[in-house]
């Protein structure tokens, strides 16, 4: 009777039954990495070792150079602090740069933007030649920018190319060699505004990259349902309305995505300016690529070009890694 009323007050109350000793748990077997994931580890890690070393490896170093005595041509590794970083900041030249790349910035990515938008939703239309239209508009990127800066330096010459044609209306534009400064106003050693000069740096460089927010854009629009317009037109919206309430918002992860390339390139633009200006008259065409380069390997003054090296890297990482990290959660 005794083992009975035991059993059933373990059937009625299972937490009352004895535990058993954690040795004689079932252990769980423990899982073998498969032919298969030891062949992709033996493909990926000699492009992650190359990588650790030749990128973060190579970041790192010029992290510590930028903080050394280095500027001249016999190494000196003694730490320097901030040192060449204030004296950059208290660079006329460096403040040149910076202005500059703020403006080139954002005209640059304003203008790839709209013309993209605007070219993409004419070519979406279902016109007539529409494949070369848009072998038209993206060639350009099947260029480098150094020969995109050459082309343009040619175009450009205040006393050749397009001048010839707008000296028939009275009109000499400078171009890349004007000096002035349009609603400028004195910050720190420069006087802060924007270059006349970098918007024919702008003109180039928006010839060259339109092409493609073109591609991203006409992909984007090929990607909406029909449905959703037609749905729109029964509902009473215009095709304004359509575009503004319905197309634009669905465009915006590729707005996102083509600023962040875009913001990418023109923070550190090098081979362009170099091909078409240069750092330019007065500096208004400079920017700390170009600073970079004639500092480290002109002037020999290595710690102050890491330090502009890293600088140029923080600009960068400012728009890269927010992006990379919204991405990270929206996949999570």
């Amino acid at each position: 009777m005794a083992e009975q009323a035991v059993d059933r007050q373990e059937q009625e109350y299972p937490e009352s039954r004895p535990q058993q000793p954690a040795a004689q748990k079932e252990k769980k077997p423990k899982k073998k990495i498969s032919g298969d994931q030891w062949v992709a580890v033996g493909f990926l890690a000699p492009s992650f070792i190359l990588v650790l070393i030749f990128v973060y490896g190579f970041i790192g170093w010029t992290g510590w150079v930028s903080v050394s005595n280095w500027n001249t041509l016999v190494p000196d590794f003694s730490f320097a602090g901030l040192k060449n970083y204030i004296y950059l900041f208290n660079d006329y030249r460096f403040q040149a740069d910076l202005r500059n790349t703020v403006f080139f910035t954002i005209l640059f990515i304003g203008l790839v933007i709209v013309m993209g938008l605007g070219l993409s939703i004419l070519i979406d239309q279902k016109l007539r030649g529409e494949s070369l239209f848009r072998n038209i508009f993206l060639f350009p990127m099947a260029l480098s920018f150094v020969v995109t800066g050459v082309v343009w330096q040619w175009l450009l010459n205040p006393s050749t190319g397009y001048n010839q044609f707008l000296a028939l209306f009275g009109i000499q534009p400078k171009w890349y060699t004007d000096t002035n400064i349009l609603a400028g106003f004195e910050w720190g050693s420069i006087e802060f505004g924007l270059p006349v000069a970098i918007i024919a740096v702008v003109i180039a460089a928006v010839w060259q990259m339109t092409g493609f927010s073109l591609a991203m854009y006409l992909a984007g629009l090929r990607g909406i349902p029909d449905e959703l317009r037609e749905a729109a037109r029964m509902d009473g919206a215009s095709e304004f309305q359509i575009y503004k309430k319905v197309i634009l918002p669905m465009l915006m992860p590729i707005t996102v995505s083509v600023i962040i390339i875009m913001a990418h390139i023109s923070l550190k633009i090098f081979d362009l300016i170099y091909a078409m200006t240069g750092s330019g008259a007065n500096f208004v065409t400079d920017v700390p690529g170009v600073y970079m380069f004639e500092t480290t390997f002109r002037g020999n003054y290595y710690a102050n070009g890491a330090a502009i090296a890293i600088i140029m890297l923080l600009l960068v990482a400012v728009f890269i890694v927010p992006y990379l990290l919204a991405n990270r959660r929206s996949d999570g």
